[in-house]
């Protein structure tokens, strides 16, 4: 039988002494190392949303950036192919104005030749006339 006597009352005292024993030896501790460690875990969750937050920020600030500088490359490119078609137009303007002028001067020349070779055969039309004269009449004409 259980008998109840002052060894229980000891017992009792055994176990209240223990508890607060384990708590300031071991529980205390181990509670103040999971509070530490929650604590830096809620520190680095914050830094990574600070961190994805800028990340995100970065990103939309390059995708504006690399759309601006789409956009300016194409207004470039167009202003240097207009600048391009211009002065295009104006060398072949300038080529046209060149071949006209030489054309000119060549059917001047032209020209030029074709009243030379008209006044030489004049004249030697007049010797060959009076050759084929000679030949076909068989005598000298004069």
């Amino acid at each position: 039988m259980i008998s109840v006597d002052f060894s229980l009352f000891i017992q009792m005292a055994n176990f209240i002494l223990l508890i607060f024993i384990l708590n300031a030896i071991l529980y205390k501790p181990i509670r103040n190392i999971l509070i530490e460690r929650k604590k830096k875990i809620q520190s680095y969750e914050k830094g990574i949303e600070a961190l994805e937050q800028d990340a995100a920020e970065s990103e939309q600030t390059l995708k504006a950036k690399i759309s601006e500088a789409k956009s300016k490359g194409i207004q470039e490119k167009d202003a240097l192919k207009e600048a391009g078609q211009e002065e295009e137009k104006r060398l072949i303007n300038e080529i046209n104005q060149k071949a006209q002028a030489d054309l000119e001067a060549v059917r001047a020349q032209i020209a030029k030749d074709v009243e030379a070779a008209k006044g030489k055969l004049k004249a030697e039309v007049k010797a060959f006339s009076a050759a084929i004269a000679e030949k076909i009449l068989g005598r000298a004409v004069s």
